[in-house]
Formats: structure tokens, sequence, C-alpha cells
């Protein structure tokens, strides 16, 4: 990997996860209206195993997709930044009327403010990224 793509990756990863934790936030909160509030370890299990959460884990996924190709030492170990980079703009930019996590995603938008913003992170460092723009 070279070195602009590990910065390229490094900064992703941060828009990211600030996405993944305003979704994440937001989502609690609707999980906690109805369920009440529930202890760190008790919301860790919750968002592993209940369907509330599950429209989440591709983001997850990618988050730790590009840990993994962070963390690895080797020069020449083999990494596909193109397609993280693609990746995380199918998730930026999905299509309100497809699945579960697009729904939730564009719902996440229309109602929570915070997300816009970090949604915006996203797709600024994305705009930098080599391949096909995000809108």
């Amino acid at each position: 990997m070279t070195r602009a793509e590990r910065q390229l990756l490094a900064e992703l990863r941060r828009t990211l996860v600030s996405l993944h934790k305003t979704l994440l936030d937001w989502e609690r909160a609707a999980y906690d209206r109805i369920h009440g509030r529930s202890s760190p370890a008790e919301l860790l299990a919750t968002v592993m195993r209940d369907p509330q959460f599950a429209w989440l884990h591709p983001l997850s996924a990618l988050i730790v997709r590009i840990d993994e190709s962070l963390e690895s030492d080797r020069a020449d170990a083999p990494t596909d930044v193109e397609a993280m980079v693609k990746q995380a703009r199918i998730l930026v930019a999905p299509d309100e009327s497809g699945n579960a996590y697009a729904q939730r995603y564009h719902s996440a938008l229309q109602n929570h403010p915070d997300a816009v913003f970090a949604h915006r992170e996203v797709t600024n460092v994305l705009k930098s990224a080599p391949g096909e723009r995000t809108h």
C-alpha cells in the first residue's frame, strides 16, 4: 500500500467511525424509547444481535476491513483500496428505495442533523479519492 493510499484509508476510517457513532447513537435513542436505557455491555450485545441494529453491520464491516488493512505492517500486503473506497461510496449514497441499510440511512439523514454533518465529512474524503465521485 502506498503512503497516499494509507493516508486516504486513515482519513476515510476516521470519518466512517464518526458517521457510525452518529448513526448508532441515533438508533440507540430509538431503541431506548421502546426498551429503556441499557448499560454499555448490554448495548454491545444488543447491537450485535438485535435486528433493529442489523442495518449498521455493513458500515461496521467496512471499518473493520479498513482497520485490518491499516494494521498490516507489510508494505507488500495485499489491499484493495479501490474496493473499500467503492464500498464507502455505496454506503453513503444509497438508493432510499433499496435495502434496509439504505432505508434507515436515508431516514437518519432526514431526521438527524448530526447524521448529515457526519455524512458530509465522509463525502468530502471520498471526493479526494480516485475513481467514481460521490454526489
